[in-house]
């Protein structure tokens, strides 16, 4: 059975019986499971994916220890959960919009932003955290499920202009969920069917309190019946189910039949390998070896032994990837670090019009810039 057909199935079935096992295309050694239909991609769609995957891992370790050297502020780690932010975003097409959370890291590059874009906020700097002009990323969400309902603000003025042709992805976790802002924003895209995705990546935590103390559902898919949505289960560790199951949804966000809704909610099931960000020690609140059983699952590994098995990757083109990463995240890093801002900036997007006093602070400021020189101005005001 396709991923699509078995979404399908998953979807239809009554909500109290929607608990079935995520759907998967490979199993989790990444051999094509028996009557799995592989996702129409091209060898060199495929190797992309793997080589983004293989670069959102390599970059999470250089942002975790860029953090332990005091180079870049508090950050959320993604391992694991790598594929399906790869995944779902090469869904999207480019006038999609993607509205990530504070993890969703791959998910923004694979949708056009820059890496040393994603490193610039985490040292303080306002670009890379605005949105850009020419990629449709909103900024990342700090405040719990703060996205959904503005994600379907969105996705419903694009169906009342008659934009047909663009669809809204929003990711969350599943401790958004337990948010209000969960409801009102599925319950909103249920009523007025709007070209939404939903994307819960439930990693089994919410910080330190496990999903079975977030529901007493027994899958976040089936809360989609509650809001006139269609709900999926998939294995978030498997990329190819993530993408087909994702670029069905979007289809039908853009262009549903008689009998599809436009909006969909999929559960990803995957798992959090490390903290929930730099900030947090998990031994207090899980076992150690708990993660290992997700491992065995990982994504990365899975997809690589298909690509091998396939003849489509070797050793000479691991290598080639494994260069390429290795010089993409010492640019990022180079570039990231030697960024500047101008301290006018820190006056702007305050208020709508400038008050008087802040406009006297600020030409205070630009006095003292002017006095000693901007090399030595930070000496000053040490």
């Amino acid at each position: 059975m396709s991923a699509q057909k078995e979404a399908e199935r998953s979807v239809n079935s009554d909500p109290t019986t929607i608990t079935d096992d995520p759907i998967q295309i490979l199993d989790e050694d990444g051999n094509v499971l028996p009557n799995a239909e592989v996702p129409d991609l091209s060898e060199g769609q495929l190797l992309s994916m793997y080589e983004d995957i293989k670069l959102a891992r390599k970059f999470d370790q250089r942002a975790i220890s860029l953090q332990r050297q005091g180079r870049v502020a508090t950050y959320a780690p993604m391992t694991g959960q790598e594929g399906t932010q790869v995944a779902t975003s090469y869904a999207l097409d480019d006038c999609d919009w993607l509205f990530p959370t504070y993890r969703e890291h791959a998910a923004k590059y694979v949708h056009g932003m820059s890496l040393e874009s994603l490193l610039q906020p985490l040292r303080g700097y306002r670009d890379g955290y605005a949105i850009p002009d020419d990629v449709n990323v909103m900024p990342e969400y700090i405040p719990i499920a703060t996205q959904l309902p503005q994600a379907m603000g969105m996705a419903w003025g694009h169906k009342k202009q008659g934009r047909t042709d663009e669809a809204v992805l929003c990711h969350f976790g599943d401790g958004a969920t337990s948010e209000g802002d969960f409801h009102e924003g599925l319950n909103f895209a249920g009523v007025f069917d709007v070209p939404a995705v939903f994307v819960c990546n439930n990693n089994q935590w919410a910080i330190s309190v496990p999903r079975e103390r977030q529901t007493a559902s027994e899958t976040i898919a089936q809360k989609a019946r509650a809001y006139g949505l269609e709900g999926v289960r998939v294995d978030g560790l498997d990329p190819l189910a993530m993408y087909e199951v994702t670029r069905e949804a979007l289809r039908k966000a853009k262009n549903p039949t008689d009998d599809e809704r436009r909006p969909t909610l999929i559960e990803a099931v995957q798992y959090r390998y490390g903290a929930h960000t730099t900030a947090d020690d998990p031994s207090v609140y899980r076992e150690e070896d708990e993660a290992e059983p997700w491992r065995q699952k990982d994504p990365l590994d899975r997809l690589q032994h298909y690509l091998e098995t396939e003849g489509i990757l070797d050793e000479e083109r691991e290598a080639e990837i494994d260069d390429r990463i290795e010089t993409q995240l010492g640019d990022a890093v180079d570039a990231a670090e030697n960024a500047s801002a101008d301290p006018d900036e820190i006056f702007e997007h305050v208020y709508d019009e400038m008050p008087d006093r802040l406009r006297e602070q600020r030409d205070e400021l630009n006095a003292l810039r002017e006095k000693y020189g901007d090399d030595a101005f930070s000496e000053v005001l040490e």
